[in-house]
């Protein structure tokens, strides 16, 4: 029969192992404190960034309690309402009727081929220029369907609503440039001339060369290419980027200064002038609708390559003309002078020394109206 062992617990070994065990309790209870503790955590950071990513609904337009309306407006296929400003002479007598396209940032009240231009040269011409607020801007309701067709088809509505004809002009200056390119796209058949001054590009069209393409995009600042790679990539995070206080936003919509060009800060009296009374209803309806979502699509995935458009006019029934300044800081003039290559029908005109804000020069929108009307050059 074995013998039984019989071991003596001494008391120290004892307290050690009560010290082990209440050392082991405690770490598992800290441990489980922390790991709900980081779990709560990343839940209020998820929920933060979720709330700071969605921008807040746009300011209402209109009684009873929304903003002010000051300008007349037409009712969209969809039931926006389009607000516009008509200068020039009067429509029905006018000889030519055009539809300005404004630019990033902008309003109604920036139709520079109206303001800039000669009153002598329009009155004499017969000239009709309407200028609109494009969705989410001024006092035009926002489009959150908006594609690069629903604003071509919106220009269209505005003329068909107007009455200015089976046929007429469009101009667009800076990011209304770019829009001219879904009008000579979707509606060139009502299209009697169109003109795209300083036109953005987007630097992710497929027909753009890869090398030509990275260097301009690499000429811009820094924070620029930032805010542009996350407009295109990630457009869900557009608002949060460009809002957010860790780093610079894209310069134009902070206003830097360092996006203008010699002549462009030369020409600063003039394109603020009068701007005063109108400047606080560009983004009144909230930054997203407005700006953001002109990232959004401008600087997004197109259906379609600007270089694949064909010649609306084969029969040269009328002109396409692009203006662009070889100092423009904002858009790169090689991309320019590459997409005019590639479309031998359009008219290019490049101005040397001239910057972004060339149309404002004195005589410039004269000789635009002059070369898109009349043919001169």
């Amino acid at each position: 029969m074995a013998a039984e062992v019989k071991r003596k617990i001494s008391a120290s070994s004892a307290r050690s192992h009560t010290r082990n065990s209440k050392s082991v309790s405690s770490s598992s209870f800290l441990s489980g404190i922390f790991i709900k503790s980081l779990v709560v955590f990343f839940i209020g950071f998820l929920a933060w960034a979720y709330q700071a990513a969605c921008p807040p609904p746009p300011k209402k337009l209109g009684t009873p309690d929304g903003l002010p309306i000051t300008s007349p407006r037409i009712k969209l296929r969809d039931g926006r309402h389009l607000s516009y400003k008509e200068y020039g002479v009067p429509k029905e007598l006018a000889k030519y009727k055009i539809i300005y396209v404004h630019g990033f940032d902008s309003i109604k009240h920036y139709a520079v081929i109206a303001t800039s231009a000669s009153p002598t040269l329009i009155q004499d011409l017969g000239v009709y220029i309407v200028s609109f607020d494009r969705p989410g801007y001024g006092e035009s309701e926002p489009d959150p369907k908006r594609t690069l067709k629903s604003l071509a088809l919106d220009i269209e509505e505005l003329a068909d609503q107007l009455e200015l004809g089976s046929k007429f002009y469009v101009v667009g200056f800076s990011m209304g440039g770019q829009v001219i390119w879904t009008c000579l796209k979707y509606i060139p058949h009502r299209l009697a001339g169109a003109t795209l001054i300083a036109p953005v590009v987007n630097y992710w069209w497929r027909n753009l060369p890869t090398n030509l393409s990275q260097e301009a995009y690499s000429k811009q600042f820094k924070q620029d290419q930032w805010s542009l790679r996350v407009a295109h990539y990630l457009p869900s995070l557009t608002y949060w980027w460009n809002t957010q206080k860790f780093f610079p936003s894209l310069t134009v919509i902070a206003h830097s200064p360092y996006i203008l060009s010699r002549q462009d800060k030369e020409l600063v009296p003039k394109f603020t002038a009068g701007r005063a009374p109108v400047e606080g209803q560009v983004r009144q309806q909230g930054e997203y609708e407005s700006v953001h979502r002109d990232l959004n699509i401008g600087f997004g995935a197109w259906e379609f390559d600007p270089v694949e458009i064909e010649n609306p006019f084969p029969n040269n029934e009328g002109l396409v003309h692009m203006w662009q300044g070889d100092e423009d800081i904002l858009v790169p003039v090689i991309l320019q002078r590459y997409i005019a290559k590639q479309l031998p029908w359009i008219k290019y005109h490049e101005l040397k020394g001239a910057g972004h804000m060339f149309p404002y020069a004195d005589g410039i929108s004269d000789a635009i109206l002059k070369a898109l009307l009349l043919g001169e050059t």
